[in-house]
């Protein structure tokens, strides 16, 4: 006969502790490490993981001369209890949204560094925000355009800053700022006392450029075909970075290297036929489970852009 867990249902809080402590342990790897973070005693660690197995009936880890390590039981059970907090710290959010006034965490990832004009005008959004819902948590953050779109999808952030250029299905997109992208290079490179009308395709497509990283627009896509692409840098302060190295040419906006222009370590090659547009957008869920805090962000961008 298979053995029953004795762990009731719904869950005690004392199974919750347990619980915790499990995760703790597991996510330090093992009793001795987990002893700072929790602040208890290695013995009373094992004994409330004795506890916990022996309420669920199943053998969760190891641990002897080999070190510390999950059984298959265990494994599983990681990764419910993962899942079965994060529902309870989805829980606390929705509650925290339901009252009248915003409280908890309001979450804004951006994929892109932020130029000086845009870092002004984002922090007239904050400070929308804050005149608005002072008692809200802001989190401003940075993240790939990837992780940015799961974390809006799963609503583990409210709104996201980046380009649409390939849209998801569940989010919704509103175009935020556009600028113009020109290919350039530095003082290093040889084509930097070149003057525009010597520069040939046959020399473009011959030196090395600095690819973005990720899909861009019809007309960009067209732009890049023209060059020898051997390098990737998404970030415009790396990819800037390559460039002023002398070794590549690469898509910047004007805003980003005005400072280099200046001091003439950059320059900008055939301005009128070699660029493109770079449109950054504000993107949301399309049924977020946190509306107001969004429609708050959202009423924020439009005031201040």
């Amino acid at each position: 006969m298979a053995k029953t867990s004795i762990i009731p249902k719904p869950i005690t809080e004392y199974d919750l502790r347990l619980l915790r402590i499990f995760r703790v342990v597991v996510e330090n790897g093992g009793f001795t490490a987990a002893e700072n973070e929790l602040g208890i005693t290695r013995s009373t660690i094992s004994l409330h993981m004795s506890n916990l197995e022996t309420r669920m009936k199943l053998k969760l880890c190891l641990r002897g001369r080999g070190g510390f390590s999950l059984t298959q039981e265990g494994q599983a059970v990681y990764h419910a209890v993962l899942e079965l907090f994060a529902s309870l710290d989805d829980f606390s959010l929705l509650v925290g949204s339901l009252g009248h006034e915003l409280s908890g965490e309001l979450v804004i990832l951006c994929a892109d560094q932020i130029s000086p004009a845009q870092q002004q005008k984002l922090a007239e959004v904050i400070r929308y925000i804050y005149t608005q819902a002072p008692n809200l948590h802001l989190v401003l953050d940075g993240g790939s355009i990837h992780d940015i779109e799961k974390a809006l999808l799963k609503d583990k952030a409210h709104l996201g800053i980046f380009p649409g250029y390939q849209q998801v299905e569940g989010l919704s997109y509103q175009s935020l700022s556009s600028d113009a992208i020109y290919l350039c290079c530095s003082d290093k490179h040889p084509f930097f006392n070149v003057v525009d009308s010597k520069i040939s395709s046959e020399m473009l497509a011959q030196s090395p450029s600095v690819h973005p990283g990720i899909d861009i627009d019809a007309n960009g896509r067209e732009q890049l075909k023209k060059l020898n692409l051997a390098a990737k840098s998404y970030q415009f302060d790396t990819r800037k970075t390559m460039i002023l190295s002398g070794c590549y040419l690469g898509y910047m906006p004007q805003s980003y290297i005005q400072q280099e222009l200046n001091d003439g370590k950059m320059r900008i090659i055939k301005p009128s036929s070699l660029t493109y547009q770079f449109d950054l957008s504000l993107v949301y869920k399309k049924n977020p489970k946190e509306q107001k805090k969004v429609e708050l962000v959202q009423a924020a961008f439009m005031n201040v852009f």
